[in-house]
């Protein structure tokens, strides 16, 4: 009987369950063209009669009859002339001459073109961007 026992078949292990996850991912770029931003429009406002030279970090012209001035706290000022200065536009900038009291104020100084034309400031006006 032994040697029966031990040639009786043997019963597998039962082979335990296989499982298997898959995850689909899916990434989705949309791009989409950003424009330039729009320009900043402006509204003038009263301005100072001076401002000191020391003040200014910056210039742009404008139109022929004023300039921008850009101070380095941030504000910015529109010098207004009294004429047209046609000079400005053609050249593409100017000259401010120190003065003694380092400042530059309307109906007092002018500006001059690279042509050597001047233009006398008539008056400032703060601009403050529009609603």
């Amino acid at each position: 009987m032994i040697a029966g026992a031990m040639m009786a078949p043997v019963s597998a292990a039962p082979v335990p369950a296989e499982f298997a996850q898959v995850t689909i991912q899916q990434t989705l770029i949309i791009k989409r063209r950003v424009g330039a931003p729009k320009p900043l429009k402006w509204k003038e406002k009263k301005g100072p009669k001076c401002v000191a030279l020391s003040q200014i970090a910056g210039a742009a012209v404008v139109t022929d009859d004023a300039i921008d001035l850009v101070t380095r706290d941030g504000d910015r000022l529109r010098a207004r002339f009294s004429s047209n200065c046609p000079a400005l536009d053609y050249y593409s900038g100017f000259y401010m001459k120190p003065t003694q009291d380092g400042r530059i104020c309307s109906d007092r100084d002018v500006i001059r073109t690279r042509s050597g034309a001047q233009c006398e400031i008539e008056r400032f006006r703060k601009l403050v961007p529009k609603d």
